[in-house]
């Protein structure tokens, strides 16, 4: 499995806000926490072909087969100003995923939200409802009530297929020009994105093709004009576009559509740590083993109540700081953990309620656990 480092960056969410009658338009943002350093992994991502050349649509001709089922989203609600509450209008993206009139965005254009309105192809506006959302993958269903005829749903590819230098496109409505359509490549895979509550969205797929404020929701297709991913946040601290976006990869926006969409809300299971990886070239110097160490156990959790350790101070290899003293993951239900991504893709396969057997390291030791997992709270919690 290769490994590569980079620095930790600020991440902005990509909605649009402008607070009050006539003024300016300001920005979500969110940072990552303030370690310096982050682990990205470059993993294969399964043994499917890129398409063939004389199959690749151009971003013109993808543009046209999908344009008329991604809308302009813009949602009416409380916003907190420097001269107290008032009323904001947030503005982002959006696709059309059936005929039932189900739309898919990010949380954070919806977050709140006293009222929703959809604008599509033709101009026309409609007033739409919020099925559920989910601040944990950043992604949220509404419903429109518009004639079908109107209503073309876009497809969801299998982002598992992607490949770095595929091309992708972009299409939404940065700034409020709608139908703006930007094109460019997957620039990587499996990056980490923070999401609105703080927990982290994996598999995230970075790109060059143009997002900016307003694109928030609108979808990324692929050359066969399929949704590979949802828009979501900018890289930078100015807000402004340089050319590394992320997006939620179209897997994870199937399967918390369905879900939202029969049921109203996801549920996560939830351990309880933040965690860090270990190397095993700088193992020996932390006096600890290859593996995932624990950073931090949050209280009245599982992971509190199994009684892993949290780190106790850090030490600097290399120009990288690493956490000491606390209890390395060695492996979950059997299954070796290198990195915090595979720690939480572990937990991420499991429902609340279901028990996890965690090998750990603790003090010279190896140790084992049964842990019954709990639900991850809508924020995280000391």
């Amino acid at each position: 499995m290769n490994r590569s480092r980079i620095p930790m960056i600020a991440m902005i969410l990509v909605g649009t806000l402008a607070l009050g009658a006539g003024a300016g338009a300001v920005t979500y943002s969110v940072a990552h926490p303030s370690s310096t350093k982050t682990v990205v992994q470059q993993v294969p991502v399964g043994s499917s072909e890129p398409a063939a050349s004389s199959n690749a649509l151009t971003p013109g001709e993808i543009y046209r087969q999908t344009y008329q089922g991604v809308v302009e989203i813009t949602v009416s609600a409380p916003q907190q100003t420097p001269t107290g509450n008032q009323e904001g209008a947030v503005q982002g993206s959006g696709f059309v995923i059936d005929t039932d009139g189900h739309i898919v965005t990010n949380e954070h254009v919806v977050d709140n939200a006293d009222s929703v309105s959809v604008k599509f192809w033709n101009g026309n506006s409609y007033k739409a409802s919020v099925v559920g959302t989910d601040p944990s993958t950043d992604l949220a269903v509404i419903k429109v009530d518009a004639p079908q005829s109107i209503l073309h749903p876009l497809t969801l590819a299998d982002s598992n297929t992607l490949r770095v230098g595929d091309t992708v496109v972009a299409i939404g409505s940065p700034f409020g020009l709608e139908e703006t359509l930007t094109s460019g490549i997957v620039s990587a895979l499996h990056r980490q994105m923070q999401a609105p509550n703080q927990f982290t969205i994996n598999d995230s797929i970075q790109t060059d093709a143009a997002i900016n404020h307003g694109n928030s929701g609108g979808p990324l297709l692929n050359s066969s004009a399929e949704v590979v991913g949802v828009n979501a946040q900018i890289a930078g601290d100015t807000g402004a576009n340089v050319g590394v976006g992320f997006s939620i990869p179209s897997n994870t926006v199937k399967s918390i559509a369905d879900t939202l969409i029969s049921s109203g809300k996801v549920e996560h299971a939830y351990l309880g740590v933040s965690v860090q990886e270990i190397p095993a070239e700088v193992a020996g110097q932390l006096n600890a083993v290859e593996g995932v160490m624990v950073t931090q156990v949050r209280s009245n959790t599982p992971a509190k109540q199994a009684g892993l350790v949290g780190s106790t101070g850090q030490k600097t290899i290399d120009g990288q700081r690493y956490p000491t003293g606390g209890d390395v993951i060695t492996a979950i239900d059997g299954q070796k953990m290198t990195t915090s991504e595979e720690v939480q893709q572990a937990i991420d396969a499991h429902h609340p309620g279901d028990t996890i057997t965690i090998s750990y390291w603790h003090k010279g030791e190896s140790k084992t656990v049964d842990v019954k997992l709990g639900t991850r709270p809508t924020q995280i919690s000391p």
